[in-house]
């Protein structure tokens, strides 16, 4: 790994953590959603009144099943999320935000926006979208570079 790479890593190592304190913050200030699941409660929202299916859930936040399981048990336990028997697989579930969980979630939003604008506050707009792009293309390249990995994982 060359001196670029390492200091890349570093950042993002720091960014990592910087944003784990944030979620840390945000859940000793204001509790309503349990740590780390407003990024779910978004992916269930994505399509609105029709909510998802647990499993698209799963796909949509590449997390492990029995890891989203348990964090929209937790959701439904706090009124945030609605979970119905879906009447045409009585296996699966469908999910829907609640109105509780739409004000917690609209409420995580302005206080994540609220930190991020003390703390881009010197940023001009072209920075802050620069960094948008830049971020948005990294997640992206991320996916699409541990995608190949696996696949060549798979091929051996």
């Amino acid at each position: 790994m060359d001196a670029t790479s390492r200091e890349l890593v570093a950042r993002l190592q720091d960014l990592l953590t910087g944003v784990r304190l944030l979620k840390q913050r945000r859940a000793d200030d204001r509790p309503a959603v349990p740590p780390g699941l407003v990024g779910l409660l978004r992916h269930i929202d994505r399509d609105g009144a029709t909510g998802c299916h647990a499993r698209d859930l799963a796909e949509r936040s590449r997390l492990d099943p029995s890891t989203v399981s348990r964090a929209v048990a937790a959701l439904v336990a706090d009124g945030l999320v609605d979970r119905r028997t879906d009447p045409q697989d009585r296996r699966a579930s469908h999910l829907t935000i609640t109105p509780a969980g739409r004000a917690a979630m609209a409420e995580a939003y302005d206080w994540y926006g609220g930190v991020l604008s003390r703390a881009l506050a010197d940023w001009t707009p072209g920075d802050v979208a620069a960094l948008s792009a830049a971020l948005a293309r990294l997640t992206r390249d991320l996916e699409v570079a541990l995608t190949r990995h696996d696949n060549l994982e798979d091929a051996r």
